[in-house]
């Protein structure tokens, strides 16, 4: 199938930047994809070594804080759980209809329209919220359960040669482990990859053809095995394209870490006046770099989105396209 890469690219990136509305759902999309794990990196490792390796002298009322937390433990966990539950369901749900929001705003721009408005873009999404959900559930269940299996069958099949070997069970649980690792994971890569692949064009013939899940997913096999070709190639690309740009957008990070980290370390810890102005500096990049990450994903969703209208589109001189057909 003669494909135009460089249709789709330039397309893409025509549409993202005259519809910015999409960069918002770009970055909402971020939400389930990791995509601001910069944030989880920036936090934790500054100020708690400077009383050496022994009991830390905290003030009295932090004492006391930790001694409630102790005495009430259970509840504080409880309390904990449910915040994190409570996160883990916003950002599904904001990722998942900024994903749909992506596709169709894509799908849309790219019929002539003129203007694309968030809160309609938004409300058009949320029908398809569930049969998204759903897809990402049948494809991360088997995962789960794989590595579940995985990691009980090690565990039952290290315990013998922990207990036959003695106080020193290393090299048996090494000889034993490292083949199956290896054999797991070269089998897991490839899969997964083209469980993406499926993945990717599935969401699109939910949103774009008004598919159920199960039928979805037999469409996304059908297209990635009618056009492995251009799916791959377009993947190689988008992967090369998103890691040059991820890149350049971790490296103010670097730019502002090191320096700090270099100089609280030849300050011998005395002063905390460099850590302070690296928070205050990633405090200021990180909406930047949420930002420019929300618009790299605006661009890849829209280049796939794209990928998959044109391959199904209909041949001749057809304009339908499969939003109109159901309309």
């Amino acid at each position: 199938m003669n494909f135009n890469f460089g249709e789709v690219l330039t397309r893409a990136w025509h549409i993202i930047w005259k519809h910015k509305v999409l960069w918002i759902f770009g970055i909402l999309a971020s939400c389930s994809q990791g995509s601001s794990g910069f944030n989880g990196n920036t936090g934790g490792g500054g100020g708690g070594d400077r009383g050496g390796f022994g009991q830390p002298d905290l003030p009295p009322e932090v004492m006391r804080w930790f001694q409630v937390i102790e005495q009430n433990l259970v509840t504080f966990i409880v309390i904990l759980c449910v915040v994190v539950l409570l996160i883990w369901v916003v950002t599904v749900f904001l990722g998942t209809i900024g994903k749909i929001g992506l596709i169709r705003g894509t799908f849309q721009a790219d019929s002539s329209a003129e203007s694309l408005v968030f809160g309609q873009l938004f409300s058009e999404s949320t029908p398809y919220f569930w049969r998204m959900f759903g897809l990402s559930l049948i494809v991360a269940i088997p995962v789960i359960v794989f590595v579940a299996v995985l990691v009980v069958g090690l565990l039952l099949f290290v315990t013998p040669l922990s207990v036959s070997s003695g106080s020193d069970p290393t090299p048996a649980f090494g000889l034993a482990i490292l083949p199956l690792l290896i054999g797991c994971f070269c089998l897991l890569v490839p899969v997964m990859f083209v469980v993406g692949m499926i993945f990717r064009q599935a969401e699109r013939a939910i949103v774009l053809e008004e598919m159920s899940v199960l039928p979805s997913i037999s469409r996304g096999w059908e297209l990635f095995r009618n056009n492995f070709g251009p799916i791959i190639l377009m993947a190689i690309i988008l992967a090369v394209i998103g890691f040059a740009v991820g890149l350049v957008i971790a490296i103010p990070f670097f730019i502002i870490v090191f320096p700090a980290m270099i100089a609280y370390v030849a300050g011998e810890a005395q002063s905390s006046m460099p850590l302070i102005l690296m928070g205050v500096c990633l405090c200021l990049y990180i909406p930047v770099s949420v930002a420019l990450q929300g618009i790299l994903i605006a661009y890849t969703e829209s280049a796939w989105t794209l990928t998959y209208m044109r391959l199904t589109k209909p041949q001749a001189n057809e304009s339908v396209t499969p939003l109109e057909a159901n309309a």
